[in-house]
Parts: C-alpha cells; sequence; structure tokens
C-alpha cells in the first residue's frame, strides 16, 4: 500500500512557486494603485473651510469601507491569478487540489502584504527624514535667532502668556526683566509637577502687582484665570490625546479586518481561478 501511494505522489512541491510570485505582484499592484485611488478620493471630499465637505467620522467610515474593498478587490485579482496559472496536479483528490489551491492563494495573499508593507515603509520612511531635517532646520534658524538676542523667537513659548500677567493700565516704557524671567521659572515648574503650590501662586501674584502696578486683589485674579486657562488647555490636550488614541485603536482595528478579509479572499480566488484552470466547477 505505501509503494502504491509512493508511485502516485507527485515529486513536485504542492506549491506553485512561480504562480505565487505572478499573483502577488498583481495583487500588490492592484492595491497600490487603489490606495492611490482612493487617496484622491479622501482627498476631494474634504476640504479646511467648516461647513464643507465630508465630516471626520464620514471620512473615518469611508476610509475603513475603502480599505476593505483595497484587500477585497487586489486580493481576489491576485488569488485568481494564482489559481489559473498553476499547473495542473493529477491523481490527486479533489478535497486536497482544493486545500493546494487555497494553500496558493494565501502565500500569494503574504507575498503581496510583504511587497506592500515594504514600499509603504520605504515611502513613509522618505515623508519622515524629510520632515526630521525640515524640523532640524527651524530648530537651527531659532538657536540663531537666540543666539543674536532676537525677540519673538519660536523657543520664547511662554512669552506670550508671561506679558499678559504684567499688562497694567498704561504701557510700561521699561521694567525689570528679571521679574519675568522668575514668574516664567515658577509657571515651567508648575507644569512640570502639574500644580503650583499655593505659596508660589501667592508670590507670583506679589510679582505681578508690583510689576504691572495693580491691586493685590486684581494681581491675584490675573494669576487665578492664567491657571484656570492652563487648567483647561491641559484638559483639551488629554481629552485630544485620548481621542487619538480611540481612533489609532480603531484604525488598527479595521486594518486587521481588511487584511484578514482579503487572507479569505485570496484562498477563494485562488480555488475559483483553479476551477477555471482545471475545467472543474468549484461547488459540486
Amino acid at each position: 500500500m505505501t509503494q502504491a501511494t509512493a508511485q502516485v505522489e507527485s515529486p513536485w512541491s504542492a506549491v506553485s512557486w512561480s504562480a505565487v510570485f505572478a499573483g502577488a505582484v498583481v495583487a500588490a499592484t492592484t492595491s497600490l494603485s487603489l490606495f492611490f485611488l482612493c487617496a484622491a478620493i479622501g482627498l476631494a471630499g474634504v476640504s479646511p473651510w467648516s461647513g464643507q465637505g465630508m465630516s471626520a467620522t464620514a471620512f473615518g467610515v469611508s476610509g475603513g469601507i475603502g480599505l476593505i474593498l483595497v484587500q477585497w478587490i487586489s486580493s481576489g485579482f491576485g488569488g485568481f491569478v494564482t489559481g489559473r496559472l498553476r499547473t495542473r496536479w493529477a491523481n490527486l483528490h479533489s478535497d486536497e487540489v482544493f486545500f493546494r489551491d487555497t494553500a496558493n492563494g494565501l502565500l500569494t495573499w503574504c507575498v503581496a502584504t510583504l511587497i506592500v508593507a515594504a514600499t509603504l515603509t520605504s515611502t513613509i520612511s522618505a515623508v519622515t527624514r524629510t520632515g526630521v531635517e525640515a524640523t532640524a532646520t527651524v530648530a537651527a534658524g531659532a538657536a540663531t535667532g537666540v543666539a543674536e538676542g532676537r525677540t519673538g523667537s519660536p523657543a520664547d513659548a511662554t512669552g506670550y502668556v508671561v506679558d499678559t500677567l504684567f499688562r497694567g493700565a498704561a504701557p510700561t516704557p521699561s521694567g525689570n526683566p528679571d521679574s519675568r524671567a522668575e514668574a516664567t521659572r515658577i509657571l515651567i515648574a508648575a507644569a512640570a509637577n502639574g500644580e503650583m503650590p499655593a505659596a508660589d501662586k501667592t508670590y507670583l501674584a506679589q510679582i505681578v502687582a508690583q510689576r504691572a502696578g495693580v491691586a493685590p486683589d486684581e494681581a491675584q485674579r490675573r494669576v487665578d484665570a492664567m491657571l484656570a486657562k492652563a487648567e483647561a488647555a491641559k484638559v483639551k490636550a488629554k481629552e485630544a490625546a485620548d481621542k487619538a488614541r480611540k481612533a489609532a485603536s480603531l484604525g488598527s482595528l479595521l486594518v486587521f479586518l481588511s487584511l484578514l478579509i482579503g487572507a479569505f479572499i485570496a484562498c477563494v480566488g485562488a480555488a475559483l481561478g483553479a476551477s477555471y484552470r482545471d475545467d472543474v466547477p468549484l461547488f459540486e
């Protein structure tokens, strides 16, 4: 029985690598082409003007649907080409032929996914490198401005906030720059610690009253108002970060689902293409 089975078994591998790579190239090319098409449609649907273009929710939903359709179409094409190009397997049961065809379709999807991932990674790396170079140029310009004693540079991020503390009834022609520097250091320490101690708050109000020439109550009101704005900005930043986290989680889930669907469609496409190749119905 073993000898008879060995005579029937084919000496060739069950994987038709030539057909797999051909189908993977077709799937990768189709996927990249559809990605650019979806990007063009998406950019055409958004607008920087308020009240125009699709909303963020609609853009996210349409992007997820587009991602799934890209995987569906590209994987189907790639799997079908793989099934049609593979050589005929003789003396095999129909169940074994079906399994090999679906396995080849899965391998086609795997190779195509690696090709697309490598291509997109190269593109993202190029964009990131360009952004880093631009950021370094801006930082170098800012550092040069500080070295030359220029005012209003991007490095003085708290300059405007501190200026609002010392605005009197009328602009003063000059003032003690040490008070501004000290107030800035107090604010930086409060931001680092997450809150401002009561002693620092009282001392900061005294500096404001002395520099701006206002009553202590008015100075304390200014300090409290500025801290309230800073706390509101912190809460808004946390809300934005939480929304970004949820969007990233949903995006990752959509990518996983699209890839899972792509793998299934590639297997079905390969089996369907092979049924046409062997002139055997896929579903009897």
